[in-house]
């Protein structure tokens, strides 16, 4: 994981916290965190990384729809990621 980039780093955080959501979920919630728009230019071909590198699986809704999942492998990275990143960052009281 630590090749990726931040924004696939979020695409990643995304991904973990819903069910199966399609590019148009995604591409929503991210834009909600960036306040700005993210454009298909940009949203596509990094979900098409992250699924390359075995992080996510993609699957078809319909015709016209893809839906977004962890893999295992994206499960274990996410994970270790998070523990790594918990050494250094501490929950404020």
């Amino acid at each position: 994981m630590n090749d990726l980039t931040g924004f696939q780093r979020d695409l990643l955080y995304v991904i973990s916290g819903h069910d199966k959501p399609h590019g148009l979920a995604i591409k929503e919630e991210v834009e909600a965190y960036y306040e700005k728009e993210i454009h298909h230019g940009r949203l596509y071909p990094n979900l098409d990384t992250l699924v390359d590198k075995g992080f996510v699986e993609k699957g078809e809704l319909d015709r016209r729809t893809n839906y977004y999942d962890l893999s295992e492998k994206g499960r274990r990275a996410f994970e270790e990621r998070e523990q790594w990143k918990a050494q250094y960052v501490t929950p404020s009281e």
